[in-house]
């Protein structure tokens, strides 16, 4: 009943939206990573010149990358999960359990976000070496990646709690040939 709403369905849809954009932001960030990191190899070896910045620029989007794709990937299961202590308890301790790692999580998150602005806004008066950019634009991928990460567990703590989550297929069910 509660999905055919108006809101619901506004929330669905900004769901789907955030997917995509976060995805595809990822997709974008790692491409330029590429490109620029095999230009400055080429350059580098066939005309002897080095592209300064790109060293630096790539260190940034590695990191962005990492912060941004946190909570897609959690989303999708791909983050390491210890469930053998859950998985040893009753459905009722095991459902208490998965709200102490959803708590335990969210203050997490929340403290990753306060103290990433604090420390990005420290450190905005400053310059990183190279590229001559305010430093807090490098560390803004700590609370903005943080904040993706709330987002995301807010949108699957529902199915995370009675464990409804998304998992990679097995390495052990596909890597088996013979």
């Amino acid at each position: 009943m509660a999905a055919n709403t108006p809101s619901a369905g506004g929330l669905a849809a900004f769901e789907r939206v955030l997917l995509a954009g976060n995805r595809w932001l990822i997709i974008a960030m790692m491409a330029a990573m590429v490109a620029l990191v095999f230009a400055n190899v080429v350059s580098r070896y066939i005309f002897n010149f080095s592209i300064i910045w790109a060293e630096e620029l790539s260190q940034y989007l590695m990191v962005w990358i990492t912060f941004l794709g946190a909570g897609l990937a959690m989303r999708e299961g791909r983050h390491v999960a210890v469930e053998m202590l859950q998985d040893a308890l009753s459905p009722r301790l095991a459902r208490a359990a998965r709200v102490i790692v959803i708590i335990a999580i969210l203050a997490f998150l929340a403290t990753l976000i306060v103290l990433g602005v604090r420390f990005a806004s420290f450190a905005w008066d400053q310059e990183t070496p190279v590229m001559n950019i305010p430093t807090g634009i490098p560390y803004l991928a700590v609370p903005i990646g943080a904040f993706l990460f709330l987002v995301h567990m807010a949108f699957i703590s529902g199915d995370f709690l009675h464990k409804r989550v998304e998992t990679p297929e097995s390495t052990e069910a596909g890597g088996e040939d013979g």
